[in-house]
């Protein structure tokens, strides 16, 4: 469904595709939040899902309460992000992504160091 925006623009609302993206993207990655993102003169409410690794999604969402209401039925936290603003992990992801990085595994710990012989 569409209809006009405030810029005249035709805007989407929500599709059952969107939320369905969104509970596939919190069901197959852990430590999910999500960022509920205002509507202002160029888009729509979104809502932005961050996993743990900041591996991230974004869509549009037919209000502030209705993409609270989503998360919270799918158990996620969810924020205001022009109130807490956007995860810092988010932004290393998008880094390493730019990088061509993996992320960080966080059960893994570095090697230990080599012994060293008393010679050296």
């Amino acid at each position: 469904m569409s209809r006009g925006g405030p810029t005249g623009a035709t805007v989407r609302a929500a599709e059952g595709a969107d939320a369905a993206h969104l509970r596939a993207f919190v069901s197959t990655r852990r430590g999910v939040e999500g960022f509920v993102e205002p509507r202002t003169t160029v888009s729509e409410v979104t809502l932005l899902l961050v996993a743990h690794d900041g591996e991230w999604t974004r869509r549009r969402v037919p209000s502030v309460k209705w993409a609270h209401d989503f998360a919270n039925r799918l158990g996620v936290p969810s924020y205001d992000a022009a109130v807490v603003g956007i995860p810092q992990r988010m932004r290393e992801y998008n880094r390493r992504q730019k990088q061509g990085e993996k992320a960080p595994n966080p059960f893994s710990s570095p090697a230990p160091p080599r012994p060293t012989s008393p010679d050296a």
